[in-house]
């Protein structure tokens, strides 16, 4: 591939990079309103339906890359990918963060949502690591794993949702003053506008990956898990950040960690428009580790949401931050010299 076409590569990448970020950040504030006009309120919108519309274009970007990319690869690294990028980013949070540890100040009731994230990570990794081989695990072309990761995601929800929807009424009644001047049919129409350019971008986005792959000689296991994670998890970071700035940490963290459940459940539907098989039958295995970090980090979030460390390095971030910054380079580094 010569350097132009490289450069044009890099240039569609920023292309597709900017259009899920700013279609992120519309996601979000529309959701905000739709929520609040329709009376679902701030805990849907934290623990669901943010979650939800931020993690739409790790949903587009896989079910492209299954369905017209052919790259299976893609779409489950880009998936287990942003669980350990969302988690990554609490370490950007806590660096924000400057007047306490973020551990200090976040709400117990985080340790729910991030129990559940830790089981069906480990259930994905067991089905990566056993569910190997055409036709193993499966009821026709879908791995039997995949209505077990549905009805988990749904329970789960529905045991998070009524937790949060008793302790959070007061983010609750500050939300609902937060939009009054906008009406619900345009932010109905908005909403929709983002989402049909998160759409775009995301069904381009594995054919880009693919094309970086080829250029430079990566597999397509760290295309995905590394680069193309990062790209549709920007929405994540974007609102995340928001949060913080508006006082709001405990909806940031609820979203990041709402964010990985649903990620999980992307596998899921990747799996249900990947016509030749499961798709945990046809990817690399090496994927379990990314869903053994995932979990690993995401013990070391419980811990801190336990423990409560005040300490901080060099005055910047906690000691678990730094852990979750190691592990998502070393996850990185290992896809890279491992991966397919």
């Amino acid at each position: 591939m010569s350097t132009a076409s490289v450069w044009l590569v890099w240039l569609a990448f920023a292309a597709c990079a900017l259009v899920i970020l700013f279609g992120g950040i519309w996601l979000t504030r529309y959701g905000h309103v739709i929520a609040e006009k329709t009376g679902l309120g701030a805990t849907w919108v934290g623990v669901v339906l943010l979650a939800t519309v931020t993690s739409l274009p790790e949903l587009f970007t896989g079910v492209s890359a299954v369905a017209i990319a052919g790259a299976p690869n893609i779409a489950v690294g880009n998936a287990l990918g942003a669980c350990v990028f969302n988690l990554a980013i609490l370490s950007v949070l806590d660096w924000l963060h400057r007047d306490e540890s973020l551990f200090d100040r976040a709400g117990i009731g985080h340790l729910l949502s991030a129990s559940f994230g830790v089981m069906l990570l480990a259930f994905v990794a067991f089905n990566l690591l056993l569910g190997t081989g055409p036709g193993a695990w499966s009821i026709g072309h879908v791995g039997l794993y995949t209505p077990v990761i549905i009805a988990f995601y749904a329970i789960a929800m529905r045991i998070v949702f009524n937790y949060e929807r008793r302790e959070l009424e007061k983010a609750e009644g500050e939300l609902a003053q937060a939009y009054a001047d906008v009406p619900l049919s345009r932010a109905v129409n908005r909403y929709a506008a983002a989402a049909g350019a998160v759409l775009v971008a995301g069904t381009a986005l594995p054919f880009v990956g693919q094309a970086l792959a080829q250029a430079y000689g990566w597999n397509t296991s760290f295309v995905g898990t590394v680069f193309v994670s990062f790209i549709t998890s920007l929405p994540e970071l974007v609102v995340t950040i928001s949060a913080l700035r508006i006082g709001a940490l405990d909806m940031a963290i609820a979203n990041l960690l709402g964010s990985n459940l649903f990620d999980l459940l992307v596998i899921a539907i990747d799996d249900l428009f990947y016509l030749p098989g499961p798709i945990l039958a046809h990817v690399s295995p090496v994927h379990a580790a990314s869903a053994l970090s995932a979990i690993v980090m995401t013990g070391a979030v419980m811990a801190g949401f336990v423990y409560r460390p005040k300490s901080r390095v060099l005055g910047t971030i906690g000691w678990a931050s730094v852990f979750l910054l190691a592990v998502y380079v070393l996850n990185s580094y290992l896809l890279f010299l491992r991966g397919a």
